[in-house]
C-alpha cells in the first residue's frame, strides 16, 4: 500500500487476521494495512470495482466462502463511510475485504485446473438458459458450490472425484434448455403464425420454418456433443420462426389494403430511408430505381468511411516515420556527444548534476502546493462535468449522482422485454444521452451494472442481469463510445436492492441499469 508511517488499530487487526486465517483454505490470510493518509471513499470505491470485476470472472462461485467475506467487509466499510465513522476503522474493513478477495482469487486459480469439466458444463448450461429451470438448476448449482467449497477446504481429491457427476447434471440441463426453451419458442411461434392464417397467407415461409425446426431437432438429438453447432442450428430455427410471424402479419396487412395503399406504404418506407440518407426525393421514379438510389448512397457512405479510415492509417504511418526520424536524430546526437574529450564530458556531467540538484530542491519545495492545486482543480473539473451531465437527463429518465470519485447514472426509464436482454428502439434516445455523458469525461473507465428485483431464482436473476449489462455494453462499443477495453459489464442480480421487494413500486426501482463512470487521471488519458 502507498504511504509510510501507516497506523491502524492493531488489536482489531490481529483479531480479524486470527479469525480469517483459521477459516477455509490452507495458509494464513495476509492482511495488508492501509495508510491513514489514503482517502476512505476512494479505497471503498476501488474495492467495490475489484469485487465487481471478480464477480464477472466467476470468483463468487469458484471461491464462494472467501468472496462472501470480501463482500461483507465491503458492506461494513460502506456503512462506516455513510455514518461518518473514524477512517481507521473504514480502512481496516477495506483491508480485510482486499485480503479476503485476494484469497478468493487464489482459490479460483486452484479450482480452474481441478474441476475444468464442471466449470465448462456450467457455463454452457447457463448460456443455453438453464437458469430458467428454477429449483432444478438451483440443485445442480448447489452441488457445484459443494465442489468449490471442498477446494477451499483443501479437499481437491473429493472435488475431482465428484466433478463428473456435476458436469453430467449441467450437461442434461443444457440439452433440456435448448430443446424445451429454444425449440419450444420455435414451436410456439409457428403455432402462433398458424393461428394467424400462415397456411393461407405465407405457405412457403411456413414450410421453411418447419423444415428448420425439424433440422434443428434432428441435429440436437443426433449430434449431442457438437455444442456450438447445436446452438447455431437452434438460433437459426428461432430466426426463421420469428420471420414467419412477421411475414404472416405483413401479408395480412397487405391483403386488406387497396393496391394504391400498398404502393404508398412501400413508397413511404423508401422515402423515410432516403430522408435519413439525405439524398434527393425520388418518389417520382420507379420503385426499382428508388432502391438502387438507396443502395448507391449506402455504398458511397461505406466507401467514404473506408477513405477516412485509410487517411487515418496514413497519418499514423507518417507519425511513426517522424518518430523514427527523431529517434535517429537522438542516436546521432548521443554519438556526437560521445566523441567529446573526457574533460568536456566531465564538465557537462558536473553542470548536469548541479542542475538536477537545483531542480530537485525546487520541486521538493513546491510539490505539496502543486499536489494540492491539482487536487482542487480536479475536484472543480469533476463538479463542473457532473453539473453538465445532470442537465442531460430529465428527472424521469435517470438519476445522476456522485459516489466518491465516480459518477453514477441510474437509468430509470430503460426497459427490457420480460425475461430478455434485447434493447428496444425506445431506449436508443436515452442511451445516446449516456454516450454523451461518457464522452464528457474524455476516455474514462466505465462499468455497466445490471440489477433485478428478487422475483425468480438467484441464479436466474444474476444471469439475466449480466446479459442485460452486456447488451448495454455491446451497444456502447458498437456505437464507438469508447474502446472496448475501457467498458466492462457486471450483473448483480437482486443482491443490491434500493427499495423493498415487497411492493411493485419497490421491485420496479430495483430493476435497473447503472452506468458507473470513473474518470482517469490526466496522465492516464
Amino acid at each position: 500500500m502507498r504511504g509510510e508511517g501507516t497506523l491502524v488499530i492493531l488489536p482489531a487487526l490481529i483479531a480479524v487476521v486470527t479469525l480469517l486465517g483459521g477459516c477455509a483454505g490452507p495458509g494464513k490470510l495476509k492482511v495488508e494495512p492501509i495508510a491513514t493518509t489514503e482517502s476512505p471513499a476512494e479505497q471503498v470505491n476501488l474495492l467495490e470495482n475489484d469485487i465487481g470485476t471478480a464477480r464477472k470472472d466467476r470468483v463468487n462461485v469458484l471461491s464462494p466462502t472467501w468472496f462472501a467475506r470480501a463482500e461483507t467487509s465491503l458492506g461494513e466499510a460502506k456503512k462506516g463511510l455513510a455514518r461518518g465513522e473514524p477512517l481507521s476503522g473504514i480502512l481496516q474493513d477495506v483491508a480485510y475485504g482486499r485480503a479476503g478477495l485476494q484469497r478468493a482469487k487464489e482459490m479460483t486459480e486452484v479450482a480452474k485446473p481441478a474441476i475444468p469439466d464442471a466449470i465448462r458444463a456450467r457455463e454452457l448450461a447457463r448460456a443455453a438458459g438453464a437458469t430458467n429451470f428454477g429449483k432444478d438448476y438451483a440443485g445442480v448449482e448447489e452441488s457445484f458450490l459443494d465442489l468449490t467449497k471442498a477446494i477451499e477446504n483443501n479437499d481437491l481429491d473429493w472435488a475431482r472425484r465428484n466433478q463428473g457427476k456435476v458436469a453430467g447434471a449441467f450437461d442434461q440441463l443444457e440439452l433440456r434448455a435448448i430443446k424445451e426453451q429454444t425449440l419450444g419458442e420455435v414451436r410456439n411461434l409457428i403455432g402462433q403464425a398458424e393461428k394467424e392464417s400462415a397456411r393461407k397467407l405465407a405457405p412457403e415461409t411456413l414450410t421453411g420454418a418447419k423444415r428448420k425446426l425439424g433440422e434443428a431437432d434432428a441435429f440436437i438429438s443426433g449430434q449431442r456433443y457438437q455444442k456450438e453447432n447445436v446452438q447455431a442450428n437452434a438460433a437459426e430455427a428461432v430466426f426463421h420462426a420469428r420471420r414467419l410471424v412477421q411475414v404472416t402479419r405483413q401479408s395480412e396487412k397487405i391483403r386488406t389494403m387497396q393496391p394504391e395503399q400498398t404502393a404508398l406504404w412501400m413508397e413511404g418506407i423508401l422515402s423515410r430511408i432516403t430522408g435519413k440518407l439525405s439524398v434527393s426525393d425520388m418518389r417520382s421514379e420507379p420503385i426499382d430505381l428508388q432502391v438502387e438510389n438507396i443502395l448507391g448512397s449506402i455504398d458511397g457512405l461505406q466507401k467514404d468511411q473506408q477513405f477516412l479510415a485509410g487517411k487515418v492509417r496514413s497519418q499514423h504511418a507518417e507519425l511513426e516515420a517522424r518518430k523514427r526520424e527523431l529517434t535517429d536524430l537522438q542516436v546521432s546526437t548521443q554519438k556526437r556527444l560521445a566523441t567529446l574529450d573526457e574533460t568536456a564530458r566531465r564538465k557537462i556531467a558536473a553542470l548536469d548534476e548541479a542542475s538536477r540538484k537545483q531542480i530537485a530542491a525546487l520541486e521538493g519545495e513546491t510539490e505539496r502546493v502543486r499536489a494540492e492545486k491539482e487536487r482542487l482543480a480536479a475536484e472543480r473539473e469533476f463538479q463542473l462535468k457532473y453539473n453538465d451531465v445532470r442537465a442531460f437527463f430529465a428527472p424521469n429518465e435517470a438519476e445522476v449522482y456522485k459516489e466518491g470519485n465516480r459518477l453514477v447514472i441510474r437509468l430509470r426509464e430503460i426497459r427490457f422485454p420480460v425475461g430478455k436482454e434485447v434493447i428496444l428502439p425506445d431506449n436508443y434516445g436515452l442511451l445516446t444521452k449516456v454516450q454523451r455523458a461518457i464522452r464528457t469525461f474524455g476516455e474514462p473507465d466505465v462499468t455497466v451494472e445490471g440489477h433485478t428485483d428478487s422475483t425468480g431464482t438467484k441464479a436466474l436473476n444474476e444471469h439475466l442481469s449480466q446479459k442485460r449489462a452486456e447488451a448495454v455494453r455491446a451497444y456502447f462499443v458498437a456505437n464507438g463510445t469508447l474502446p472496448e477495453e475501457r467498458i466492462s459489464s457486471v450483473g448483480y442480480g437482486s443482491s443490491r436492492p434500493l427499495a423493498s421487494n415487497d411492493t411493485e413500486e419497490g421491485r420496479a426501482i430495483n430493476r435497473r441499469i447503472d452506468v458507473v463512470i470513473m474518470p482517469r487521471a490526466p496522465e492516464a488519458q
